[in-house]
């Protein structure tokens, strides 16, 4: 059994900005493990984050992050490390001057604030990098560089607000690898995302949001367990659209099949995506239809499609 003192626990929480809601009535107990905040802009996935680290009190409520609360902050930080979204630096800094100047700042000694800062910059792969100046790195070297900073002090919880933006693909590859081991090692992970197939990769359970809401949360399978009573989306993209769809028509599990605009293609929506993948196949093989398949791609693989499922709404900002 998990001990509270080893969670993240909000408690009816709410938090109002003027008259502008963030999140409301949240109720939530994380346990260690890579868990994800999932939901479009708006949808309060950063105001959680901002109450699980202090930099935001709620209107209403109790959080808790391992048995401490935001109000105290000196003992709180030596837990946490925060990849906020923003992505401002001191005028002029280096990589190395970023993360090393940060550690000086916590009262480490030079040689032990080295030491880390090297550990950090290496961990996230910007070694060669280190002693250039910031200003000069492309987006994706500066998302890795504050997430280097974020891990510099070995911290517990370890929050990151949409860590993969503006990474390439093999950067994206060794950070979703990286989180994965992090959680593994019992280490609470939470990452905040709008792209439904990165969650997939990297979560030991999720927590869908819209409006300030909590519309579900648990792990993966339970959530993909609501997503699955409702239709799949599947992009077609051939030469016989219309043969293709009179074909569909006839299967029980095809519950919509819509021409593109272009005349090109098709939008299936069906109960029984590996049904209808079978059949295609099938269809691609046969040489008497003389069906030519272009392209072939699951049109739910943004976030916004689940909120279409769960909560008959793509999500939106409040």
């Amino acid at each position: 059994m998990i001990s509270p003192n080893n969670q993240i626990v909000f408690e009816n929480v709410s938090k109002f900005y003027g008259e502008i809601l963030g999140v409301n009535r949240v109720n939530l107990s994380l346990p260690p493990g890579v868990t994800s905040l999932v939901g479009p802009n708006g949808s309060g996935k950063t105001t959680l984050m901002n109450l699980m680290t202090g930099l935001v009190q709620p209107t209403q409520g109790k959080v808790s992050v391992l048995g401490l609360t935001p109000d105290q902050p000196e003992e709180l930080f030596r837990y946490i490390g925060y990849c906020a979204q923003f992505d401002s630096f001191p005028k002029g800094v280096t990589g190395y001057e970023f993360i090393n100047s940060f550690l000086r700042l916590r009262g480490l000694s030079s040689q032990d604030a080295n030491r880390l800062t090297w550990e950090a910059i290496e961990r996230v792969g910007m070694t060669e990098a280190a002693r250039r100046k910031v200003a000069g790195y492309s987006k994706g070297m500066r998302q890795r560089m504050r997430l280097a900073q974020a891990l510099a002090h070995h911290p517990t919880v370890l929050v990151l607000d949409e860590p993969l933006n503006g990474l390439d693909p093999m950067a994206r590859s060794e950070s979703i690898a990286l989180f994965e081991a992090l959680g593994k090692q019992g280490m609470h992970v939470i990452v905040s995302s709008h792209v439904l197939h990165e969650v997939d990769k990297i979560s030991d359970q999720v927590v869908l949001m819209s409006f300030g809401y909590v519309v579900a949360e648990g792990q993966i399978s339970g959530v993909r367990s609501e997503v699955k009573e409702h239709p799949m989306q599947i992009l077609v993209r051939c030469s016989r659209p219309s043969m293709l769809a009179s074909r569909l028509f006839a299967q029980d599990h095809v519950v919509e099949a819509k021409l593109h605009t272009d005349g090109a293609g098709l939008l299936v929506r069906t109960h029984d995506a590996d049904s209808f993948y079978k059949l295609l196949s099938q269809i691609v093989q046969d040489k008497e239809d003389d069906f030519k398949l272009e392209a072939v791609a699951p049109a739910d693989d943004d976030v916004n499609s689940v909120y279409q499922y769960l909560i008959g709404s793509g999500g939106g900002t409040v």
